[in-house]
């Protein structure tokens, strides 16, 4: 059966980039649902797990400038196709890990992997979105975050099954394969724009403002990833078994504000929701701070979520449409900047927490995250 034979060619590009996207939102959960096991399995601290999980950033940053360079050199066709089948084979190494030197090694693999990855499966949805005329970034983005509810409640039956995260990961591998080999001849088979371009590129104002952009909202996203948790439990003071219910609020609405997401800036604009994002991502965080109690919290939360859910989704598909770097150097440019965001946002929020208390911490991150409206103005939206 041929999805060519009865859909127009642009959804098939379509179909075929999000199995793609689906694959890589479910290897990264998949992983992640198991850190548990692998920590007890090689006897890791707290902190000794801290210490190891550095790997895996350490290998984003690592395969960034390369990941664009590769993917403007051969085609982002190429590179995903290689990319999607090392990233879950990377998995089996994780599963067999029986050292932390050996689990770090594999980690900076997999974060390196995962890179080349996501630039090149987000090249071929700025492909997609320039065939569309329109937003459809947001909805593959939202795929992806589906993908990581889907990875976690399989991982979840996996884990009731007594299965080892080997395993595990040894039934993920054989999915992914599945899902690409069905797909791969469907993906966009050539990118636009000018692919001659050096390993190291600078990037021009416009790529360095959306940059900044997604920086202010990577902060608030990687705050809720590791410290919603925290600030229900330490701030609001709820019992153990509602500690997870303002993450879950915010990965909830994240993954929904990405599905309506594209309609909405076909409405309004990707300067207004760029604007209107950074007022609710703020808004939502002050809430949490001035109301510390469970319901206006999770409301706070939720707000949050939707408020970064359009963020990453528009700065990509704009960054992807430069008119003087090509997708994947623009993309990987625009990365490097905004997952230095994802990273610094968790340390900056123990650091102010320390010092001042949670509740100033959060309050601190809520203008970080108003900074998306105020540079939004800055930026041409052509």
């Amino acid at each position: 059966m041929s999805l060519t034979l009865s859909l127009p060619l642009n959804r098939v590009y379509r179909i075929a980039v999000s199995v793609f996207f689906f694959i890589a939102g479910f290897v990264f959960a998949s992983w992640a649902s198991r850190i548990p096991d692998i920590k007890n399995a090689l006897h890791l601290s707290d902190a000794g797990l801290g210490s190891v999980l550095l790997a895996l950033p350490a290998g984003l940053l690592t395969g960034l400038p390369l990941a664009g360079f590769l993917v403007s050199k051969y085609g982002s066709k190429v590179i995903m196709i290689v990319a999607a089948m090392l990233y879950p084979g990377v998995l089996l190494f994780l599963g067999l890990a029986a050292s932390p030197l050996q689990l770090i090694i594999a980690l900076f693999m997999f974060g390196f992997c995962g890179n080349l990855f996501n630039i090149s499966i987000n090249t071929q949805g700025v492909g997609v979105e320039a065939m569309y005329g329109r937003s459809i970034m947001a909805s593959f983005h939202g795929l992806w975050s589906l993908a990581g509810f889907t990875g976690a409640a399989f991982s979840t039956v996996m884990i009731a099954f007594k299965l080892t995260p080997f395993l595990h990961f040894c039934i993920i591998f054989i999915a992914a394969i599945f899902l690409i080999v069905s797909s791969y001849k469907h993906a966009l088979p050539q990118d636009t724009g000018n692919n001659q371009q050096p390993l190291f590129a600078k990037p021009d104002s416009a790529i360095l403002k959306l940059g900044l952009i997604a920086f202010g909202s990577l902060v608030c996203e990687g705050t809720m990833f590791d410290w919603s948790g925290v600030y229900f439990q330490k701030v609001l003071q709820v019992p153990a078994s509602l500690r997870t219910v303002g993450y879950i609020a915010f990965m909830s609405s994240m993954a929904g504000g990405r599905f309506v997401a594209d309609w909405l800036v076909t409405k309004f604009g990707v300067k207004t929701m760029l604007q209107l994002s950074g007022i609710i991502i703020s808004i939502g965080l002050l809430t949490a701070v001035i109301f510390p109690f469970i319901v206006p919290a999770t409301i706070g939360f939720l707000l949050v979520g939707f408020g970064v859910s359009s963020v990453v989704p528009i700065t990509y598909g704009l960054a992807g449409k430069s008119t003087t770097m090509s997708p994947g150097i623009a993309l990987s440019a625009l990365s490097t900047i905004g997952f230095l965001g994802f990273l610094l946002g968790p340390p900056l929020i123990g650091f102010i927490a320390q010092a001042a208390g949670l509740r100033w911490s959060f309050t601190v991150i809520a203008f970080i995250g108003l900074s998306t409206t105020v540079l939004a103005t800055k930026v041409k939206m052509g």
